[in-house]
């Protein structure tokens, strides 16, 4: 009888508050059950809340024993009722099992409670720049879709208008905060009043740490074992160097499976292009080093003519078995300048170790004899400076590369066959030192440097 005598006379086509020219005043609260998945692919996020609206209407106001009512949602088509909508939502429902999830309650003074339980998916605009160690802020906006702001006014409930069920977590996110704001915006039917809160995220960063950073970190730190390779084993050097860019590029796409492809780098795609850059500095710096190697497979590089005046020797004839022993000697020493294994007594006589037993004695003297000539020339010739050296090098010029190679080969029975490149020295020591300053300041950059959490202006709005 009570709710019959209520409806009797009720237009639910008018506001509360029509021609008594003042706006009806809707006020709000969100209680929040659970919030994800974040997803940076799609610049959304989700969660399960119960949303409720209050408002009073004088029309529905009662006398009796019970001082509010309980009624069934079939109540709401026939009162009148907020037609909030979401301005950022993307795909928003209420939940139906068993029953729709909707609760309606109205009191002695005509103040109604009307309470649903919602699953929002709403849009949040991202910044992407210090991923992944950004923070983000994702609104929630709310608003009437055909009533302007002189009919109807939405306010954020006194006290607690957002809060969050005990023990509710984030996967990737921490929630720093939640703050809310009333607002008023323009559109063409005229001025909309809104509800906006803002849920700021903080990423967390283990995650990252561990599948991306660190290895990207050891593995260009494996790249740099190849300074300590020896500079003539190619193989072995270019394929430890090829080996850490392919992997650096299977880490490089799997991390970026769940981004969207923004049109700027992010703090990740920096990192990665960093060890990018050492892996093919690696490489690079092996090439030069290989370019300019003294011994080339495991020889030195000899002359033509004295391989043409040592082959064109024929033998020694009745020479003196003194004179012959000491030829023997003066070979095996010159045998020695091109490879250490032909000074091995197990493998017996080379072809270039028996090119000197059909020399004659005359011949033979005259090649030791040439062979001390210019170990007396390498003594006394001019060094070139280091800053004249860096630039041969750089320019790439052939003439002072063969004579570094003939230096090497004059030189190499003091010097050692297979001397360690300066450049490999070099790296040994550059590399390690500005990977550790960059990262340092990559470090510091990206954690130090936090943008603040502020209002933006929302797309559309």
């Amino acid at each position: 009888m009570v709710l019959e005598n209520l409806l009797k006379n009720y237009e639910s086509s008018q506001l509360p508050n029509h021609g008594k020219g003042e706006p009806t005043v809707i006020k709000t609260n969100i209680l929040i059950r659970s919030m994800g998945p974040v997803s940076e692919l799609d610049m959304d996020y989700s969660m399960d809340c119960y949303f409720r609206q209050y408002w009073r209407d004088s029309r529905l106001s009662f006398h009796g024993l019970n001082k509010s009512l309980s009624l069934s949602i079939k109540m709401l088509e026939r009162i009148w009722r907020p037609d909030t909508y979401f301005y950022n939502g993307k795909h928003s429902y209420v939940h139906t099992i068993t029953v729709p999830n909707k609760l309606l309650r109205i009191n002695q003074d005509g103040d109604i409670l009307y309470s649903m339980r919602l699953t929002i998916k709403a849009k949040c605009p991202m910044e992407l720049h210090n991923f992944p160690m950004d923070r983000q802020s994702c609104p929630l906006i709310l608003g009437s879709y055909a009533y302007p702001s002189r009919q109807l006014v939405y306010q954020w409930q006194t006290g607690s208008s957002v809060s969050f069920e005990t023990g509710m977590a984030l996967s990737q996110f921490d929630l720093m905060g939640s703050p809310q704001r009333n607002l008023t915006i323009r559109r063409r039917e005229g001025e909309f009043s809104l509800l906006q809160v803002n849920f700021n995220l903080r990423r967390h960063t283990g995650y990252f740490l561990i599948q991306v950073y660190v290895p990207c970190i050891l593995i260009v730190v494996l790249s740099w074992v190849s300074f300590w390779i020896h500079r003539e084993a190619t193989s072995d050097r270019v394929g430890l160097c090829i080996t850490t860019v392919l992997t650096l590029s299977t880490i490089s796409l799997d991390s970026r499976t769940d981004l969207p492809k923004v049109r700027y780098a992010t703090a990740l795609d920096w990192f990665l292009l960093m060890s990018f850059f050492y892996c093919i500095a690696t490489l690079l710096e092996f090439a030069g080093v290989h370019y300019f190697t003294k011994v080339g497979s495991g020889e030195i590089p000899v002359d033509e003519e004295e391989w043409e005046d040592i082959e064109e020797c024929v033998g020694f004839g009745n020479a003196d078995p003194q004179e012959v022993e000491v030829v023997q000697k003066a070979g095996r020493r010159r045998s020695s300048l091109i490879c250490p294994i032909y000074n091995d007594p197990t493998l017996g006589n080379s072809p270039r170790r028996l090119s000197f037993a059909h020399c004659n004695t005359a011949k033979c003297a005259r090649v030791h004899t040439s062979h001390i000539t210019m170990e007396r020339q390498t003594q006394t010739e001019t060094r070139v400076p280091r800053w004249q050296q860096l630039y041969y090098c750089l320019v790439g010029d052939e003439r002072y590369r063969r004579e570094r190679q003939r230096e090497a080969s004059r030189g190499s029975m003091n010097k050692g066959v297979n001397s360690v490149s300066y450049i490999d020295r070099a790296a040994r020591v550059l590399f390690p030192a500005t990977f550790a300053l960059l990262n340092l300041a990559y470090w510091l950059l990206y954690f130090r440097y936090q943008p603040p959490f502020n209002w933006k202006q929302i797309p559309g709005l």
